[in-house]
């Protein structure tokens, strides 16, 4: 069995989670984002968890060390000793390094840091014209997946409305937010030589072949 450690690396709506779940299923190994580490253990009352959940009820971020602590809890479980796949970790060339360092420690280390690389422009047209359903939560896209009648959920009949996280503004903001986080981060790894960039403008079927092309045969 080949075990693969991960990083997949990619701005807001470059369909990360879509080709995370394909390759968690495919090659048999945990998805881990950092979103689901602190729902967890805030969820569950966790030393780390209620660290991590003063920090953000002052409107704060939570420090490098904390979000390292609670990743690195993370991979030790059982589920990760086949690999696995980070998404969302590391944020900072800090967290990269300390990353390394943890399994440095155990004989391991990353093989591969995956970008999914999308022009600014085009994600800024994909992510301004999703619309979701009010009532059932169904989405949509003006351009890419238009309801049979605008404005209306094909499903329910509901009323379609752009959340306030895909307002133009605010995605000019997370993007321009990503750029400046994640350029040191590419730099890092493209001087490890485990950088491997697809291209996120094609089909997410064609976007997912070239990953596999990427990764090998993970059985």
């Amino acid at each position: 069995m080949m075990l693969l450690k991960i990083i997949l690396l990619g701005p807001p709506g470059a369909g990360k989670g879509t080709q995370a779940k394909s390759i968690s299923e495919t090659c048999c190994i945990p998805h881990i984002s950092t979103g689901d580490i602190f729902r967890k253990n805030i969820s569950e009352k966790t030393p780390l968890g209620v660290e991590a959940k003063g920090y953000m009820d002052r409107g704060q971020l939570v420090p490098d060390e904390l979000t390292i602590n609670l990743v690195t809890d993370r991979l030790q479980n059982e589920d990760c000793k086949r690999g696995f796949l980070l998404d969302g970790f590391p944020r900072t060339v800090k967290q990269a390094e300390a990353l390394d360092n943890f399994l440095n420690e155990k004989g391991n280390n990353i093989d591969t840091a995956l970008l999914i690389d999308v022009p600014l422009s085009l994600l800024l047209e994909r992510m301004t014209g999703r619309r979701v359903c009010t009532d059932c939560g169904a989405s949509y896209h003006i351009k890419f997946n238009p309801p049979k009648e605008e404005g209306k959920c094909n499903l329910c009949g509901g009323g379609l409305i752009q959340r306030k996280d895909d307002a133009t503004d605010t995605v000019k903001e997370r993007l321009d937010v990503y750029e400046k986080q994640t350029q040191p981060l590419i730099e890092y790894y493209g001087k490890s030589n485990i950088l491997k960039t697809v291209d996120g403008r094609k089909t997410i079927e064609s976007v997912f072949d070239d990953i596999r092309k990427v990764l090998g045969s993970c059985k």
